[in-house]
């Protein structure tokens, strides 16, 4: 069924079952929603409205005779159809305009204070990330010729970043296959991206090398790897230790794959930077991630924006049933703060050069 059938009862019902769950942590009953003056019906009204809504998949029932809990479907409705506007305290904006006083130059300083804010803020997880540009390629190659088993690979990203690679070829060489190899790499590889270098454009590469087609794939596993050295990204974690106090979060095996994930920070600039190109906040509710670790929680982000450039985005981490309303409100009044600094600092540097 689709969302447009739930009737303005049914959403009112599952709107009071998500913000029942999201502040108690437990199975949500009839009796629990007739409290709510906002509801004139009967204890049974109530119930078989609760039952058509689990039928249609919006809730749980994780026992038999348990009240319901929002399913994944259940919570991504309401964040996108039934949340109410959070208003922040006078304490909480006050905290969050204290980030324009403190001086801090680097955007990586900025990101890291904004993560750690919003962690204390909501009591969640802080993420701070630059990432990944997905725009990283070589404009320049050189081959150095050592010895017929050795020769260095040196690449000039777009970037600036300059990186070596000795490499050890399967079959001897000589000074005429690096300077060959050289000519291949900068004719057929300059100003490629990871994601452009197709195999069409490799097979073109082996066919201008000709008897040395065989270097090919080797030297192609270097490329991306040095590409991916510079296109790493960064990641910052504040108040891991918030997460201990939720339920979600009680299975040590879980929590510390969840850690290890977090840690090694590959699928989480994955998210971010699939989700680059867009302005708004992003919010990821269990298997939407595709993280499977994180199938019990919810990563919601912002990407801070100058001149149409993604800089780094702000996020938090927390189970599935977090407050929603909150984190989006604190998360925007962050970014805000954010681009504020940001263009002070361009009209402080703007004013500084003129004479």
């Amino acid at each position: 069924m689709g969302t447009n059938e739930l009737s303005e009862r049914k959403k009112q019902i599952l709107k009071a079952i998500v913000n029942a769950h999201i502040e108690g942590g437990g199975p949500v009953g009839s009796k629990a929603i007739l409290q709510n003056p906002c509801f004139n019906c009967s204890s049974a009204t109530i119930r078989n409205e609760m039952a058509e809504l689990e039928e249609m998949g919006y809730l749980e029932q994780p026992h038999a005779s348990a009240g319901r809990v929002p399913s994944e479907m259940g919570y991504r409705f309401y964040v996108d159809s039934l949340i109410e506007h959070y208003a922040m305290t006078t304490s909480e904006i006050a905290q969050i305009n204290n980030l324009l006083r403190v001086k801090m130059g680097e955007l990586d300083q900025i990101l890291a204070a904004a993560s750690t804010l919003a962690s204390s803020l909501t009591n969640y997880t802080g993420i701070a990330i630059k990432p990944r540009l997905n725009a990283v390629s070589i404009s320049k190659f050189e081959v150095i010729y050592l010895n017929a088993g050795h020769y260095i690979l040196v690449a000039v990203a777009s970037t600036g970043a300059v990186k070596s690679k000795h490499i050890h070829p399967d079959q001897e060489v000589d000074e005429i296959f690096s300077e060959k190899l050289a000519a291949a790499l900068n004719r057929y590889l300059t100003g490629l991206t990871a994601d452009q270098i197709t195999l069409p454009i490799l097979m073109e590469l082996e066919n201008f090398m000709g008897e040395d087609a065989q270097a090919v794939s080797q030297v192609t596993k270097v490329i991306y790897d040095i590409l991916g050295e510079i296109d790493q990204g960064e990641m910052k974690v504040s108040g891991i230790n918030h997460l201990l106090q939720y339920p979600e979060y009680s299975d040590i095996g879980q929590f510390q794959e969840l850690l290890g994930t977090l840690e090694q920070k590959e699928d989480i600039l994955d998210l971010v930077s699939r989700h680059e190109s867009r302005e708004d906040i992003s919010v990821l509710i269990g298997s939407e991630s595709r993280v499977q670790v994180m199938n019990n929680s919810a990563l919601v982000f912002k990407p801070i924006v100058k001149d149409g450039k993604t800089l780094g985005a702000i996020g938090v981490l927390g189970p599935r049933r977090m407050d929603y309303a909150k984190v989006l409100a604190t998360l925007e009044e962050l970014s805000g703060n954010i681009e504020t600094i940001m263009q002070s600092q361009k009209q402080l540097k703007g004013e500084g050069e003129n004479p």
